[in-house]
C-alpha cells in the first residue's frame, strides 16, 4: 500500500495524517485537497494493477502544481498497459502513442501529438487555446 501511496505521490501528505492510512477523510474525502483526492484514486488504481486503465478527466480542476503530481503518477501507472485517456486539458494526453480527437461523437483526427500538431487542424487549434505555445508555429 505504501509502494502505491509513494507512486501516485500521495505518500507526501498521507504520512502527515494522523493515523497515516487508518485516518478518516471525511464524507467522500471532504477533509483533502481535490488534487490529495485524485492522488489516492490514483493510488487505488496503482494497488489493484489493472491490464486495462480508463481515466476520465484525471486532472481536471488541478492548480498547476497537484497537476504536475498528478502527471507523474500517471506516467508511472500508464507504462507497460493499455490505457483509455479522456482529456479536455490536453497536457494529459501528448505523451500518448495515439490521440483522437472527437467532435460531436465522430473521430475527426488521429495521431501522435507530433504528427497532430504538424496536420495543423483541430488538435492544433486547441493546443495553442490552451496556451502551450507563445506562438504559433508552422512546422
Amino acid at each position: 500500500l505504501k509502494i502505491a501511496a509513494e507512486a501516485s505521490h500521495s505518500w507526501e501528505f498521507i504520512s502527515h495524517l494522523a493515523d497515516q492510512f487508518d485516518s478518516r477523510l471525511g464524507d467522500r474525502g471532504s477533509t483533502l485537497s481535490g488534487g490529495e483526492r485524485q492522488r489516492i484514486c490514483l493510488a487505488r488504481a496503482i494497488y489493484r494493477n489493472p491490464p486495462i486503465l480508463i481515466l476520465d478527466e484525471a486532472t481536471s480542476s488541478l492548480d498547476a502544481e497537484s497537476e504536475r503530481l498528478v502527471q507523474l503518477a500517471l506516467q508511472e501507472l500508464m507504462a507497460g498497459r493499455t490505457s483509455l485517456v479522456i482529456a479536455h486539458r490536453l497536457s494529459t494526453i501528448m505523451r500518448a502513442d495515439r490521440i483522437l480527437v472527437i467532435r460531436e461523437g465522430e473521430i475527426i483526427e488521429s495521431g501522435t501529438h507530433e504528427e497532430l500538431m504538424k496536420a495543423n487542424g483541430e488538435y492544433r487549434y486547441l493546443f495553442d487555446t490552451q496556451n502551450f505555445n507563445s506562438s504559433k508555429k508552422d512546422d
